[in-house]
């Protein structure tokens, strides 16, 4: 049996979309703030391209190339002294304040610069820590979404999700603003009844709504006071490469994707809501509640349901693996428009001549 094709070899916009990796001249979610503690290192991944994540004691964080210069050793398995990381063979350091990222040092304090490693921008927002993979140098220029509801004294409570799907990141995108799949989710319902009322691409954003009723499960439906809200509207839009979604300016969310391969994504997951209420009565649950509610509701509820459209997309990839060269079937038009969209923004990534996967050199 063939492998799928390559971007270069792809004949259909599908066989391009499921190709595709993504341009990273973003700025990147690669883990929550939490699962990092101070001390610590993990290794992340961009499209093939292994990257050391580090906290230094101090809490601060660091990135860089996932391999000592010495003998390539992944970083990840090394240790953090202070604000260093420390390659688990013979201890050459990296990073610091004192010593320049990327720079290892040998046991008398020698330098070699040449053998430097490539180093990555690295902010930390809502819970998240983001990464540039691109062009340093254009980190500043691009923008870490502007949230305001998680911003300032007054905001809504939001407590992250995050997952690794074996799917290609495309069909995340596809599956997260194609409302006609509310079969898959008939047992918790966060949304039926969709009708797609607009669907329009402007510039790299693809901005579509559904009239479609909002929060009418049996359990999730008694938490949403539907007589002060109109849920029976959502707007959504694929802000490439982010994707996001707003009810009545009271419900909403956001979906970043971090693409490892091509069959392997994380995504993160925020969920936030301007108010709930309790159940049975018309009185909003107190701000100082929802934190636990919404941990609650993660674990019994949402999880649950992200985790059927988990089954469903790693079962589509494994399909897409062994029927690549079926005639693609597709009814809404949204999901051709994400399509273009991501293969237009890699055809660019590749004509700037990045380097493998994308990243540049």
């Amino acid at each position: 049996m063939r492998p799928p094709p390559c971007f270069e070899e792809a004949g259909t916009l599908r066989q391009q979309a499921r190709a595709a990796g993504m341009d990273p001249n973003y700025w990147y979610a690669v883990e929550e703030v939490r699962r990092v503690k101070p001390g610590s290192v993990v290794e992340v991944v961009f499209w093939k391209h292994s990257i050391a994540l580090f906290r230094g004691t101090d809490g601060s964080f660091q990135a860089i190339e996932n391999r000592c210069a010495h003998r390539q050793l992944k970083l990840s398995i090394g240790h953090v002294e202070g604000c260093r990381l420390v390659c688990a063979y013979h201890g050459w350091e990296y990073g610091g304040r004192e010593r320049p990222a990327g720079v290892p040092y040998d046991g008398n304090g020698r330098s070699f610069p040449r053998l430097a490693l490539r180093t990555y921008p690295v902010k930390v927002r809502y819970g998240l820590v983001w990464l540039f993979p691109g062009d340093p140098e254009l980190a500043e220029q691009r923008h870490i979404p502007e949230i305001p509801e998680l911003e300032g004294p007054g905001r809504w409570t939001c407590v992250p999700l995050r997952f690794t799907w074996s799917a290609h990141h495309s069909m995340v995108i596809d599956n997260v603003s194609d409302f006609t799949h509310a079969h898959l989710h008939r047992r918790y319902r966060p949304f039926d009844g969709a009708a797609l009322t607009s669907c329009e691409t402007v510039g790299d954003n693809v901005h579509l709504a559904y009239d479609t009723r909002v929060g009418r499960g049996r359990i999730s439906g008694l938490f949403v006071d539907h007589e002060r809200l109109n849920t029976n509207r959502m707007e959504l839009c694929y802000e490439y490469p982010y994707q996001w979604s707003n009810t009545d300016d009271a419900i909403k969310h956001w979906l970043f994707v971090l693409p490892m391969d091509e069959r392997t994504t994380r995504v993160f997951f925020l969920f936030y809501f301007k108010s709930l209420k309790i159940p049975f009565l018309p009185v909003r649950i107190p701000r100082f509640a929802m934190s636990a509610v919404m941990k609650i509701s993660n674990r019994v509820l949402i999880a649950p349901l992200l985790d059927q459209d988990r089954f469903a997309l790693e079962a589509e990839q494994q399909g897409y693996e062994k029927h690549w060269d079926a005639r693609p079937v597709e009814f809404n038009p949204v999901v051709r428009a994400f399509q273009e969209v991501t293969v237009r923004k890699w055809r660019e990534t590749l004509a700037r001549g990045s380097g493998d996967g994308g990243v540049p050199a």
